[in-house]
């Protein structure tokens, strides 16, 4: 079934088209990515699809009662509310109906107090709302909102906060769940994925693969798309193209488009160029000039191929070092990071960089990753252990809160005054590679946005030379284009890389290892992000597992106490299971009795309608007694899974 339509759409500002004869189609269920560079009209394109703007040209059609969600990109709940409250929201109209079936049971429990017929009404009244309210998960919209907010990491002593009372990043997680929870028939997302962790990343994958309404997505995360979405559709030079597959099927089938554009195109320039020259040397000669003009004609009617349009303008990284350094480049050792000794965020923290190494630096939100590599610095002291920087070692550094940039220089003033002996016209081939160009070299820093800054500072980082760089979150404000070229770079670079990033496809593309950071202190996993998520989703069966740990624990005492583990977890799983059996016990006859009251005999006779409507009470409450216990074990059983 579609449920959308996009047809014909043009964008204008002023003489200036953003877009054109766009068109795009949302089927039931679909998985869809929208993406494109900065600036290529995708949001102003989301808000033509909402209804927020509206188009220059063409239509956009739906469905009759279409429900829709639209979440802008880092839009936070604005309330006073607390969590809950706000959560429960999402459940209004639930929640009426469970009022009114509430009021409708009250009669039912008392038939005295209606006559035969409103009593007949009644009962006919109830069973649809019932109907009704278990369509929309009504028996279990509470858990549907523990679950998500668990997802989230929003725990239950958290959910009498008021929101407005959270940091900003807080209230945007509140402001997907809330849009989780209303599972709207389509669900539009702008940059879901900022302000996630991987695990809540992880979290939010899983979640969306079994959503059963529609999704359009907007997201520079490239490993999210690829588990997510089953379309894509790419907006670029005012246009959009439809592609069928994950992200990265997208890549592979455009690249072979444009091959396949640029042969026949090449292919037509070649039979053109020789139609042209056969009526140039023809056409005046009496002999040949019938076929000349025959040739003539064909080119007039020829329907000619477009030249394929190749974005040229992408930022050309490369970093290099003409110092070699040695062998071992970096040594943490028993380190602790934190705000004091009372407050240690992990520990002990031990991390191993060798030359030509890029290692990655993952752990979840507040574990202190920014502050471990500002400790390796000498930033920030380290509460406890030490760091050894190796012999003939350069260090740059990227800080993702870019506070080695000065705000009121220029762009050509940050560059120049470092490197006061490099010629301008230097200078200026160096920024043209990075897409500062023109009038653009004199804009001050403070001007700049998010990616432009991102972009001046990996310049600078490239201009250093320095042969081992230590980044905080590169990919951060960087279009996906952008990203793709900074992972060639580090790839290509001849030094070494000490990072820490969100981005998981960045990580798989370029990390020779993984180091986990947690309270516990570092793991180190001896491959790419493809191999860290194996290695931690299963539970090691021998000593030789390749997974070396950097704390205090042997293999063996891992080992064993990933056995109690899983003995614990199974136990509970049986558990879970038990209790989901119970329920769709007692679900099914309290639906009997619901479905025995409505039959035609058993409708005139109060004392039968009593004792069935004893049973269906006494099945709810019995019930919600076990639908409470199955929520308390199935948290604990998914928090077990999460840490083994």
């Amino acid at each position: 079934m579609i449920l959308l339509q996009v047809q014909h759409v043009e964008r204008r500002f002023g003489a200036d088209v953003l877009f054109s004869d766009v068109q795009l189609e949302i089927q039931d269920r679909a998985r869809i990515a929208l993406v494109g560079r900065n600036g290529a009209g995708k949001s102003t394109l989301l808000k033509i699809i909402t209804g927020q703007e509206a188009p220059d040209e063409g239509d956009v059609t739906s469905k009759k009662d279409l429900t829709m969600s639209y979440l802008a990109q880092d839009t936070g709940l604005d309330t006073e509310n607390t969590i809950w409250d706000e959560m429960l929201d999402a459940f209004a109209e639930v929640r009426k109906m469970e009022k009114e079936m509430h009021r409708l049971e009250a009669v039912i429990a008392d038939p005295s107090s209606v006559t035969p017929d409103e009593y007949t009404r009644v009962l006919a009244n109830y069973d649809q709302i019932q109907h009704d309210f278990n369509e929309k998960n009504g028996y279990g919209y509470e858990a549907a909102i523990r679950g998500v907010l668990h997802g989230f990491q929003f725990e239950p002593d958290r959910f009498d906060d008021k929101i407005s009372s959270l940091s900003g990043g807080q209230k945007t997680r509140l402001a997907l769940a809330k849009a989780l929870l209303e599972r709207p028939d389509l669900l539009i997302l702008d940059e879901p994925t900022n302000h996630l962790d991987m695990d809540t990343l992880a979290w939010l994958e899983s979640y969306l693969q079994s959503y059963t309404g529609a999704l359009l997505l907007v997201s520079h995360d490239r490993y999210f798309l690829d588990r997510v979405v089953t379309e894509v559709y790419d907006m670029n030079f005012g246009h959009l193209d439809h592609y069928t597959g994950n992200y990265s099927r997208f890549l592979d089938t455009k690249a072979e488009r444009l091959k396949t554009a640029s042969r026949e195109f090449e292919k037509q320039q070649k039979e053109i160029d020789k139609l042209e020259d056969f009526v140039n040397r023809n056409i005046v000669r009496a002999s040949t000039t019938k076929r000349a003009q025959a040739r003539r004609k064909q080119l007039e009617k020829m329907e000619r191929i477009e030249k394929p349009t190749v974005d040229s303008s992408r930022a050309q990284i490369q970093f290099s070092t003409d110092l070699e350094s040695g062998s071992e480049v970096l040594r943490v050792r028993d380190a602790a990071v934190g705000y004091s000794p009372d407050h240690i965020l992990a520990e002990p923290i031990n991390i191993d960089v060798d030359k030509h190494h890029a290692v990655a630096i993952v752990g979840p939100n507040g574990v202190g990753k920014s502050t471990l590599l500002k400790s390796i610095l000498g930033i920030i002291p380290f509460i406890k252990g030490s760091a050894k920087i190796g012999a003939n070692v350069s260090v740059g550094y990227y800080d993702q809160e870019q506070h080695t940039l000065h705000e009121n220089k220029t762009i050509v003033q940050e560059l120049w005054d470092e490197h006061p002996q490099t010629p301008e016209k230097d200078i200026r081939s160096i920024l043209g590679s990075f897409l500062f160009s023109g009038d653009d070299i004199t804009k001050k820093v403070n001007s700049l946005s998010g990616g432009e800054r991102a972009r001046l500072m990996l310049t600078k980082l490239a201009m250093d030379h320095d042969n081992f760089l230590i980044l905080d979150e590169p990919t951060n404000h960087l279009d996906i284009d952008s990203r793709e070229v900074l992972e060639v770079a580090v790839n290509e670079f001849n030094g070494t890389v000490l990072f820490v990033s969100h981005d998981r496809y960045f990580i798989n593309q370029t990390a020779t290892e993984i180091v986990e950071i947690s309270p516990e202190g570092s793991k180190v996993f001896m491959g790419d992000y493809d191999y860290y998520i194996e290695k931690t989703a299963q539970v090691p069966d021998t000593e030789n597992d390749v997974l070396v740990e950097n704390s205090q624990p042997s293999k063996q005492d891992n080992y064993q106490q990933s056995k109690e583990a899983q003995k614990i977890i199974r136990k509970l799983q049986r558990a879970v299971d038990d209790l989901e059996a119970q329920m769709m016990a007692l679900e099914t006859k309290r639906d009997e009795a619901l479905a025995a009251m409505n039959e035609p005999d058993v409708g005139s006779d109060i004392a039968k309608l009593s004792d069935l409507q004893k049973v269906v009470d006494a099945a709810t409450e019995e019930l919600s007694g076990i639908e409470a216990d199955w929520e308390e074990k199935s948290m604990e059983l998914e928090e077990l899974q999460t840490e083994a």
